[in-house]
């Protein structure tokens, strides 16, 4: 598992990290975007929103190709910690399915204008990326740190 990424000089290995990390990335973009829509700073919200978007593209790219590679890694928790991993991991799964049209169809009317659509479906696309970010660096701890395999 030791090739090299695109000649980056990253090894597969490492891509749970780095996706854990645009994970985290992305949903501190998202709440500071929020906060700047708040303060009706629109220019600085539309900056940090489409900073959010480029780096989950990012992880997205990232995730396929570590999985491409790497395949699946199980979970070596026990007791009460596995429903709860499984529950996490699955409203992960399933969201982060959902969010990627959901966060398409959110800037494709912002960038046509269409604010009172953008806003709609926004107060959803919000709060489940936000979710499906920090989610994400979840299941990266409790799968590589507090319960990794041997």
């Amino acid at each position: 598992m030791a090739e090299a990424v695109a000649g980056a000089g990253i090894d597969v290995s490492d891509l749970p990290a780095v996706n854990a990390a645009l994970n985290g990335v992305s949903a501190i973009l998202l709440a500071v975007g929020f906060y700047f829509i708040r303060r009706g700073q629109r220019r600085r919200h539309r900056a940090f929103m489409l900073a959010a978007f480029g780096t989950s593209t990012l992880f997205l790219i990232s995730y396929l190709v570590y999985h491409a590679g790497a395949g699946s890694v199980s979970f070596q928790g026990q007791g009460w910690v596995r429903p709860l991993y499984f529950l996490i991991l699955f409203t992960h799964v399933v969201l982060a399915a959902i969010i990627v049209p959901l966060a398409l169809v959110t800037l494709v009317w912002a960038g046509r204008g269409r604010f009172s659509r953008h806003r709609r479906i926004a107060r959803w696309t919000l709060p489940v990326w936000w979710y499906v970010s920090v989610t994400g660096v979840l299941v990266y701890l409790m799968l590589y740190h507090l319960f990794p395999s041997t």
